[in-house]
């Protein structure tokens, strides 16, 4: 597995640096002000803003963040840089052997992101999520294990219920990127939404963690924060969204995203290749799992990064018989190169994985 040189790992970091502060610019006018608001015994910045109506406030994030209290600090000096950091991302795309999602699920993001998306600390997932990774652990990773139909993001749903502050109607952000955007209604209920899709079926979909019971599962739970959008509760999720990096998107001149860390990505997609329905598209689907997870154990291990490939793993192992069951399935699954890589991580012997 090939490492990315040094200046690109180096230039990807200043990107996802300087599309950090753009957001935050974009986000935030020189007309407001910061002020910290306490909830629940913890501070968080919120952002006062006029308007005709009188002040109002938007979330901006928990000020134990030191990269958003620095941000806050900084306000006033960020300029706006946007054909600079468009140079940054072709050198990476062209020279640095980093990657791209498809032209429309850049799109997509963007649009989510400018409406305010990752700022209400939701979690770009799946195979667009994926590209982020080469960049993120300076490997270059195949671009066939990023290939994509649709585009998820998932939130915690109680900080969807506790940051008193929601995006525009979220099918107005995706008709901005294509008017044939359409409500997908949930088949549980069929009052809520939790996905969307346009007339060539590319679908867009947001989900989110049980809450401690099973009874929640496939059904939709309303989140505050996305403008009218619903999520789908999903089994496993809480621990894959769980402490997610903020990095950069490669696209135009780049979108500031969160996304899952790399070894809680690989260790989940060991487990939902479990969950997969066992026709064709399931089975697609299940095999691009656990090639995905292979691929980032490696790129951890290579990385000097498999004390925290162990760390999630146990995490996951401890956590209960179905989890255990779901690893031991992607392992059958896993190429002897990804094995390899997480025998090491955890200092047993391949044959050894999944039975302690």
């Amino acid at each position: 597995m090939k490492q990315i040189d040094l200046v690109y790992r180096t230039a990807f970091a200043e990107l996802s640096q300087r599309t950090f502060d753009a957001q935050f610019e974009a986000d935030f006018s020189l007309d407001g002000r910061f002020v910290s608001v306490p909830v629940k015994g913890r501070n968080y910045w919120y952002f006062e803003y006029p308007t005709e109506e009188g002040d109002k406030r938007r979330y901006v994030g928990p000020e134990a963040d030191e990269a958003i209290t620095a941000r806050v600090n900084e306000h006033r000096q960020v300029k706006d840089d946007v054909r600079e950091r468009r140079r940054l991302v072709g050198m990476l795309l062209r020279s640095g052997g980093m990657a791209s999602p498809d032209r429309f699920a850049g799109e997509v993001t963007k649009a989510l992101a400018e409406a305010g998306l990752f700022r209400l600390r939701a979690v770009l997932i799946g195979s667009v999520a994926f590209s982020c990774y080469p960049g993120l652990l300076g490997v270059r990773l195949p671009n066939t294990a990023m290939q994509t139909g649709d585009a998820d993001f998932a939130q915690d749903f109680a900080i969807s219920a506790e940051v008193e502050d929601s995006l525009p109607p979220i099918l107005e952000v995706l008709q901005s990127v294509d008017p044939t955007f359409r409500t997908v209604p949930h088949q549980a209920d069929k009052a809520k939404v939790s996905a969307f899709t346009n007339a060539v079926n590319y679908r867009v979909e947001f989900l989110t963690g049980n809450r401690g019971s099973d009874d929640y599962t496939g059904k939709p739970s309303s989140m505050p924060a996305l403008g009218g959008a619903s999520a789908e509760n999903l089994r496993f999720l809480d621990y894959l969204i769980y402490e997610p990096v903020r990095t950069v998107l490669l696209h135009r001149e780049g979108v500031s995203v969160n996304v899952p860390a790399p070894e809680r990505y690989a260790v989940h997609k060991l487990i939902v290749a479990s969950r997969r329905r066992t026709d064709g598209l399931g089975r697609a689907k299940r095999d691009k799992d656990v090639q995905q997870s292979s691929l980032l154990l490696q790129a951890l291990v290579e990385t000097r990064q498999g004390y925290a490939v162990a760390d999630a793993y146990r995490e996951a192992w401890d956590r209960g018989t179905a989890w255990r069951e779901g690893i031991q399935f992607g392992l059958q699954l896993m190429s002897n190169a990804g094995k390899e890589a997480l025998a090491d991580a955890l200092g047993i012997k391949p044959e050894e994985l999944g039975k302690a």
